[in-house]
C-alpha cells in the first residue's frame, strides 16, 4: 500500500521507505508545463523583472533581449498600476532550413505591478539598454519632522 494518494502522480513506492527507488518528485511535472501552455504565453511567463526600493525611488529592471525599445509599452493605469509589456515577434522560417532546437520564446508579455502611494507619477523614466528595461518611479519626499533636544532641568 502507498502512502502517498493516487492523486499525486500513482507513485507505488513509499516516501517512508529508505530501500524504496520509486520516489515521488514534486517537481517532475512542472517541466511538462511549458508544453500545456501555447506558445504566446511562454514569453509572458519568462520574462523576469526585479523591483527595488531605493530612498529616492521604485526601480524596475526587464530582461528583455532582443527587444527594442518601440516594441516595449510602459503605461500607468488608474494612476496605481504600472504595466510593461510588449511582444516577440517569431522568426520567420525559411523552407530550406532544417530546425534542431527552437528554445527562444515568442509572443505576447505582460506584467503588472500595483504602486504605493508614495511616488511621483508624472516623474516616471524608462530607458533601454543593452536588452534591459529600466523604469524609474520617483518617491514622494517625505519631510522628517525637527526633532529638538530638550534639556531636563534637577
Amino acid at each position: 500500500m502507498s502512502l502517498i494518494p493516487s492523486f499525486l502522480g500513482n507513485q507505488r513506492g513509499s516516501i517512508f521507505d529508505p530501500f524504496s527507488l520509486d520516489v515521488w518528485d514534486p517537481f517532475k511535472d512542472f517541466s511538462s508545463l511549458s508544453t500545456r501552455f501555447p506558445q504566446e504565453t511562454s514569453a509572458f511567463v519568462s520574462t523576469r523583472i526585479d523591483w527595488r526600493e531605493t530612498p529616492e525611488a521604485h526601480v524596475f529592471k526587464a530582461d528583455l533581449p532582443g527587444l527594442k525599445k518601440e516594441e516595449v509599452k510602459v503605461e500607468i493605469e488608474d494612476n496605481s498600476v504600472l504595466q510593461i509589456s510588449g511582444e516577440r515577434n517569431i522568426e520567420k522560417e525559411d523552407k530550406n532550413d532544417t530546425w534542431h532546437r527552437v528554445e527562444r520564446s515568442s509572443g505576447k508579455f505582460s506584467r503588472r505591478f500595483k504602486l504605493p502611494e508614495n511616488v511621483k507619477l508624472e516623474q516616471i523614466k524608462a530607458s533601454m539598454e543593452n536588452g534591459v528595461l529600466t523604469v524609474t518611479v520617483p518617491k514622494v519626499e517625505v519631510k522628517k519632522a525637527d526633532v529638538k533636544a530638550v534639556e531636563i532641568s534637577g
